[in-house]
């Protein structure tokens, strides 16, 4: 088999992988292959939300969908005007102690920089006139969060990224991975691809990827649904992106005044190969009646769509970024436990940095999110994705 012998080699074209080796292309690390086994946004990009909102849970979260937003800002201005809009993301609860909790979490938020107000009823139904609020008991509103088009991004990365060089390669499965001495052997469709610098991005396949490479990390792939809901009158198309923290469902405004909602998410690990994509009749039904509470109006909606993606999760919610510490010159950007989305680009720029200049500085910008912290042999764990307040606990919700 051939050997093609380049300096870093990219696993995975969703908006994670295609940011990344962007980003090293950008940076000038030398020669970059991208792999991907189907097509650019093929996995859990093609399906996402694409809420894009600072409302995380830490600094660190912040600073990286920050970095996102004006990332995806920029690009969709040069090459896809449409896929970055500003409408602000708001969420709510009727719950007292829930209640107190976003009221915290809105606190340390602000003390970041994030503009999160607290709204009444009034203020909530000015922003969505067809809803009930009446019951609530709090509200936190953030107008510069995003909506954004996924796909369209990825493939606006993939376009960058080949503008600089990147050998972009589609439909190329990779079969297994090997460490030869200083370098890593990638076989894929008759070619041999050789690096001294590994970065896994492959989202639900992630796990296998490196189960493959012998350097296993806890990651448990799950799948998730979401549903287009159409009706006469439509959702307003200025309207926020919101999350109902009561029943754990979110949506956001579509074109032709549709909305999309979501969350259908199983606690449960799946294949990424044979899950089931449609939408399950009991996530509608749950999605149905879930709307509805909140958006009267629309209990004549229609079902436009439904479907099913698969993201993965880790056992603190938290990404895992940056070196594999069993695996010399093997790099990871996966785990993003259902927010890949907000966090890509920003997360991108980091682990760039690292590969491409190193340092104390790159080091810390990833310390939070590092694979090393977990031991080797770390068990089997089921997956706890979702909004929540807090990362790394399960909330009594």
């Amino acid at each position: 088999m051939p050997v093609q012998r380049a300096d870093v080699v990219v696993l995975g074209a969703g908006v994670a992988g295609a940011a990344v080796a962007y980003h090293l292309a950008r940076r000038h690390v030398g020669s970059v292959v991208a792999l991907e086994a189907r097509t650019p946004a093929a996995g859990a990009t093609g399906r996402a939300a694409g809420i894009v909102s600072e409302q995380l849970w830490d600094r660190w979260d912040v600073e990286a969908v920050r970095a996102s937003k004006e990332e995806y800002a920029a690009l969709a201005a040069r090459l896809a005007p449409g896929a970055y809009r500003v409408n602000g993301f708001v969420r709510w609860t009727a719950n007292e102690r829930i209640a107190r909790a976003l009221d915290q979490r809105s606190q340390e938020l602000r003390s970041w920089g994030v503009e999160v107000r607290d709204l009444d009823a009034s203020g909530l139904g000015r922003l969505l006139p067809a809803g009930r609020t009446d019951d609530l008991r709090a509200i936190a509103y953030a107008p510069g969060d995003a909506v954004v088009a996924p796909s369209t991004l990825a493939e606006a990365y993939v376009a960058e990224g080949r503008r600089l060089g990147v050998d972009w390669r589609f439909g190329s499965p990779v079969t297994s991975l090997r460490r030869n001495g200083e370098a890593w052997d990638v076989p894929c469709r008759g070619t041999s691809f050789r690096a001294p610098q590994l970065v896994v991005a492959a989202g639900a396949w992630s796990k296998g990827v490196l189960a493959a490479a012998k350097a296993p990390l806890p990651l448990a792939p799950y799948r998730t649904q979401a549903a287009v809901l159409d009706r006469p009158g439509g959702f307003p198309g200025d309207g926020p992106s919101f999350h109902d923290l009561d029943v754990d469902v979110y949506g956001r405004p579509e074109e032709n005044g549709r909305l999309l909602a979501g969350d259908g998410t199983e606690r449960v690990e799946a294949d990424p190969e044979t899950f089931v994509p449609t939408g399950d009749p009991e996530f509608i039904e749950h999605l149905a009646d879930a709307v509805e509470r909140r958006l009267p109006g629309w209990t004549d909606a229609t079902l436009v769509r439904a479907w099913a993606g698969v993201c993965v999760a880790t056992p603190d919610r938290r990404p895992l970024i940056g070196p594999v510490p069993t695996a010399p010159g093997l790099h990871v950007l996966t785990g993003f436990n259902g927010f890949g989305v907000m966090r890509a680009a920003g997360a991108a720029q980091r682990l760039a940095e690292l590969l491409a200049v190193g340092g104390a500085a790159a080091e810390e910008r990833l310390a939070s999110v590092s694979p090393a912290r977990f031991p080797p042999g770390s068990p089997a764990f089921a997956p706890r994705p979702g909004f929540t307040l807090q990362a790394g606990v399960d909330p009594e919700f």
